[in-house]
Protein backbone atom coordinates (compact mmCIF):
# COMPACT_ATOMS: atom_id res chain seq x y z
CA UNK A 1 0.00 0.00 0.00
CA UNK A 2 1.52 3.69 -0.88
CA UNK A 3 0.71 6.49 0.50
CA UNK A 4 -0.98 9.34 0.05
CA UNK A 5 1.43 11.76 0.38
CA UNK A 6 4.19 12.06 -2.63
CA UNK A 7 7.80 13.94 -1.67
CA UNK A 8 9.26 14.65 -4.82
CA UNK A 9 13.11 15.91 -3.46
CA UNK A 10 15.71 18.30 -5.26
CA UNK A 11 18.93 16.52 -5.64
CA UNK A 12 19.85 19.48 -2.74
CA UNK A 13 17.22 18.23 -0.61
CA UNK A 14 18.44 14.83 -1.03
CA UNK A 15 22.07 15.10 -0.47
CA UNK A 16 21.62 17.01 2.69
CA UNK A 17 18.78 14.35 3.81
CA UNK A 18 21.53 11.79 3.14
CA UNK A 19 24.52 13.17 4.41
CA UNK A 20 22.44 13.97 7.77
CA UNK A 21 21.64 10.39 8.13
CA UNK A 22 25.40 9.22 7.75
CA UNK A 23 26.60 12.22 10.24
CA UNK A 24 27.98 11.07 13.39
CA UNK A 25 27.56 13.86 15.74
CA UNK A 26 24.11 15.23 14.18
CA UNK A 27 21.29 15.36 16.63
CA UNK A 28 19.28 11.55 16.67
CA UNK A 29 15.92 13.35 16.39
CA UNK A 30 16.74 15.37 13.31
CA UNK A 31 18.45 11.89 12.11
CA UNK A 32 15.63 9.96 12.56
CA UNK A 33 13.09 12.68 10.55
CA UNK A 34 15.39 13.04 7.90
CA UNK A 35 15.30 8.95 7.19
CA UNK A 36 11.45 9.31 7.62
CA UNK A 37 11.40 11.53 4.58
CA UNK A 38 14.02 9.45 2.68
CA UNK A 39 12.11 6.44 3.59
CA UNK A 40 8.39 8.35 2.50
CA UNK A 41 10.49 9.76 -0.98
CA UNK A 42 11.02 5.51 -1.91
CA UNK A 43 7.24 5.57 -1.88
CA UNK A 44 6.47 3.48 1.45
CA UNK A 45 3.52 3.80 3.89
CA UNK A 46 3.78 5.33 6.73
CA UNK A 47 2.61 2.49 8.44
CA UNK A 48 6.03 0.96 6.90
CA UNK A 49 7.60 3.91 7.99
CA UNK A 50 6.79 4.31 11.38
CA UNK A 51 7.54 0.82 11.73
CA UNK A 52 11.27 0.94 10.43
CA UNK A 53 11.97 4.34 12.45
CA UNK A 54 10.24 3.14 15.98
CA UNK A 55 7.37 6.18 15.76
CA UNK A 56 3.63 6.29 15.63
CA UNK A 57 2.35 6.36 12.47
CA UNK A 58 0.93 9.85 13.50
CA UNK A 59 4.11 11.75 13.93
CA UNK A 60 5.65 10.61 10.60
CA UNK A 61 2.90 11.79 8.94
CA UNK A 62 3.12 15.52 10.82
CA UNK A 63 7.10 15.28 10.27
CA UNK A 64 5.84 14.62 6.37
CA UNK A 65 3.07 17.40 6.64
CA UNK A 66 5.73 19.68 7.82
CA UNK A 67 8.56 19.06 5.53
CA UNK A 68 5.80 19.38 2.50
CA UNK A 69 5.02 22.77 3.90
CA UNK A 70 8.98 24.07 5.09
CA UNK A 71 11.11 22.12 3.61
CA UNK A 72 14.29 20.93 5.30
CA UNK A 73 13.70 24.34 7.53
CA UNK A 74 10.59 22.00 8.76
CA UNK A 75 12.26 19.50 10.49
CA UNK A 76 14.33 21.78 12.82
CA UNK A 77 12.36 21.87 16.45
CA UNK A 78 9.93 24.46 17.23
CA UNK A 79 10.96 26.73 19.75
CA UNK A 80 9.45 25.48 23.31
CA UNK A 81 7.18 27.41 25.92
CA UNK A 82 8.59 27.69 29.52
CA UNK A 83 11.74 28.18 31.05
CA UNK A 84 15.17 27.81 29.12
CA UNK A 85 17.46 24.91 30.38
CA UNK A 86 19.05 26.01 33.50
CA UNK A 87 22.37 24.16 33.07
CA UNK A 88 23.57 24.04 29.17
CA UNK A 89 26.61 22.26 28.33
CA UNK A 90 27.25 25.45 25.86
CA UNK A 91 27.00 27.45 28.94
CA UNK A 92 30.28 28.45 30.53
CA UNK A 93 31.64 29.75 33.76
CA UNK A 94 33.10 33.22 34.01
CA UNK A 95 36.52 31.17 33.41
CA UNK A 96 35.26 29.45 30.44
CA UNK A 97 35.53 26.05 32.56
CA UNK A 98 32.63 23.74 34.23
CA UNK A 99 33.13 22.91 37.74
CA UNK A 100 31.80 19.49 38.60
CA UNK A 101 32.11 18.06 42.08
CA UNK A 102 33.62 14.42 43.00
CA UNK A 103 33.48 12.07 46.25
CA UNK A 104 36.80 11.79 47.80
CA UNK A 105 37.84 10.06 50.56
CA UNK A 106 34.42 11.37 52.53
CA UNK A 107 35.13 15.09 51.11
CA UNK A 108 34.11 16.82 48.11
CA UNK A 109 36.94 17.48 45.72
CA UNK A 110 36.12 20.34 42.59
CA UNK A 111 37.48 19.41 39.69
CA UNK A 112 37.44 21.89 36.26
CA UNK A 113 36.55 20.34 32.55
CA UNK A 114 37.26 22.08 29.60
CA UNK A 115 33.80 21.36 27.57
CA UNK A 116 35.16 22.56 24.33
Amino acid sequence: MRTSVEIKLTAQEDRELRLLVRRQKAPYGKVVRARMILLLTKGKSFSQVAREVGRARRIVHMWAKRFMQRRIAGLEDLPRSGRPARFSPDRGDVFDEAGLRTARGGRAVAVAVDMR
